[in-house]
C-alpha cells in the first residue's frame, strides 16, 4: 500500500493521506500497522523499574520501605494511561503490574502468629532489584557525562599533500670541523694571559650572538665567529654553539675543496 503525503490540491485541508486517490480525514478503524513500522522511544522511563524508581522518588519515601499499595495504584495509572492512548506496551510492563498486585495481596493476606518472624518480607526481591538498577543508572549517566567523540569531540584529519621537506646535510665533516678549530686553538696560544676573572659562559647565549651576526645571504668565515681574547674557555663555548646550531639545523657550512676554508651562513 502506498500513502502519499498531501500536497496543495483542491483537497480540503483535513485530509491526513491520499491512497489510490482516495482522501481519507481519519484513520481505519481496522488499519493495521506493524509493531517494527513504529518505534516510540521514553525519555522519562526507559522500563518498568525506572517508573517505580520514578514513583518512589516522587513520594520522597525510602526505598526500604516501599508503600506497596499506593505505589500500585500510581502504577497502574500509568499503565492505564498509556493503553488509553493506544501505545503498545512491552510486556515488562505488564508482569512488573502483576508482580505489584502479588506483592500487594501478600501484604494484605493475614499471617499466623507463629510465622511472623520467620516469613521474608515480600517486597525484598523487588527492592533488591530497584537498588541494583539505581546504580546501574548513576553508573550509566556518570559515564554519559564524560567527552564522547561525535557528540562532544569532534576528529579532525588534514591530509598534506605536501612531499615532505628534504633536509641538506652539511658537506663539511665533523674531523674537518675539529681540524679548523684546532687551528683556532694553536692562535689562542698567542694570546694566553694570567688574569683571572670569573666570567658565566652561557652556550645558549652565544647561539643567540652568532645568529645575530649571521645571515641567509653572505656567507662568514668560519674563524671569525671566534675571539681570541676570550681564551680557551670562551673558544670552546663558540665552538660547541655552532655545533649546537648546527644539530638543529639553523646554520649551513660549505667547504668548497678539501683542506679549504670553511664558511657558514644562516639557513633559510
Amino acid at each position: 500500500m502506498t500513502i502519499e503525503t498531501p500536497t496543495e490540491t483542491p483537497i480540503e485541508a483535513a485530509t491526513i493521506a491520499v491512497v489510490r486517490g482516495e482522501a481519507f480525514i481519519k484513520l481505519p478503524e481496522d488499519l493495521y500497522i506493524p509493531p517494527e513500522a513504529l518505534e516510540v522511544f521514553l525519555e522519562t522511563f526507559q522500563g518498568p523499574l525506572d517508573l517505580l524508581l520514578y514513583l518512589i522518588r516522587k513520594q520522597n519515601v525510602d526505598i526500604l520501605d516501599i508503600p506497596i499499595a499506593e505505589v500500585t495504584r500510581q502504577y497502574m495509572v500509568y499503565v492505564e494511561l498509556m493503553q488509553a492512548v493506544k501505545l503498545e506496551l512491552a510486556a515488562d510492563y505488564l508482569l512488573m503490574a502483576a508482580m505489584l498486585a502479588e506483592i500487594k495481596s501478600r501484604m494484605l493476606l493475614p499471617r499466623p502468629t507463629e510465622e511472623e518472624g520467620d516469613e521474608a518480607d515480600p517486597r525484598a526481591e523487588l527492592v533488591r532489584r530497584l537498588q541494583e538498577y539505581e546504580r546501574y543508572r548513576q553508573a550509566a549517566e556518570a559515564l554519559d557525562k564524560f567527552p564522547r567523540v561525535g557528540r562532544d569531540l569532534h576528529l579532525v584529519v588534514i591530509e598534506n599533500d605536501l612531499p615532505p621537506a628534504k633536509r641538506i646535510e652539511p658537506n663539511v665533516s665533523l674531523f674537518e670541523l675539529l681540524d679548523a678549530f684546532k687551528e683556532v686553538l694553536v692562535r689562542a696560544e698567542l694570546y694566553r694571559h694570567h688574569r683571572v676573572k670569573l666570567e658565566p659562559l652561557s652556550v645558549r647565549e652565544r647561539m643567540t650572538k652568532i645568529l645575530e651576526r649571521i645571515n641567509s645571504e653572505t656567507f662568514l668565515s668560519f674563524e671569525a665567529m671566534f675571539d681570541l681574547r676570550e681564551g680557551r674557555m670562551g673558544l670552546v663555548v663558540t665552538f660547541m654553539a655552532v655545533l649546537e646550531l648546527l644539530k638543529e639545523s639553523l646554520i649551513i657550512l660549505v667547504q668548497q675543496e678539501p683542506f679549504a676554508p670553511i664558511h657558514l651562513k644562516a639557513a633559510a
